[in-house]
């Protein structure tokens, strides 16, 4: 009996990280916004211990800070944090990019999909958080071709806190066409199987994602 009451509490802290992540990514929740333990209880109508259990995950996560006598607040991403996540991303997407002709169909397929998945819903008009979505599974697909469950998990915690400002990119940027066209590139490389090339673009589209997120950041809230 204790132990199913265990499971159903942990499903409801899941739901309640769940909920604060995804108010994090599309910005409602904003980078140093406080995480008041009451009124989010409130909101969400669950325990305060809930909501502890929550904060020490996103904590963990890297997307909300614990200070002595402040509480917890939302991770504010600074330049050499973005710096550093975008060293992290080439690395882990070079390696998927030279893993290209050893993945299986099924991987390669995945990046295909993604990039159909991304261009229709740029088309679409979507709202930023769904181009983000949709952005970003293109690049975890490429990561996903290593075959690498570890690499696929690391990649994931690195992109989280970039999601801190990511939506507010592609919001700032309206060119999803331009991005189309930009990730488009880097699959035709790919299927030619001009890895160094694919690679060496990849190395230039992040380097344009650092600076758009420098820019993101570096402006007040709205």
């Amino acid at each position: 009996m204790y132990e199913r009451l265990r499971v159903d509490r942990s499903t409801t802290v899941d739901r309640v990280v769940d909920a604060l992540r995804a108010a994090m990514f599309a910005g409602d929740l904003q980078p140093g916004t406080p995480l008041r333990e009451q009124p989010l209880a409130e909101a969400l109508g669950v325990a305060r211990s809930t909501i502890r259990e929550a904060m020490t995950m996103l904590v963990t996560e890297g997307l909300a800070v614990r200070e002595p006598n402040k509480g917890v607040s939302v991770a504010i991403l600074h330049p050499a944090a973005v710096a550093d996540i975008c060293r992290a991303r080439f690395v882990l997407e070079s390696a998927g990019i030279r893993a290209w002709f050893d993945a299986d169909e099924a991987a390669r397929e995945r990046v295909r999909e993604a990039m159909r998945v991304f261009a229709a819903t740029a088309k679409d008009g979507a709202d930023p958080e769904a181009l983000t979505e949709t952005h970003l599974a293109i690049h975890r697909s490429l990561v996903a071709l290593t075959g690498s469950e570890r690499l696929i998990a690391t990649a994931d915690s690195v992109t989280g806190e970039a999601r801190l400002a990511l939506a507010r990119v592609d919001a700032l940027r309206q060119d999803a066409r331009q991005q189309v066209a930009s990730h488009r590139k880097l699959i035709r490389l790919l299927e030619r199987g001009e890895l160094e090339e694919c690679v060496d673009e990849l190395r230039r589209h992040l380097a344009g994602a650092e600076e758009s997120l420098l820019e993101a950041i570096a402006m007040p809230p709205a």
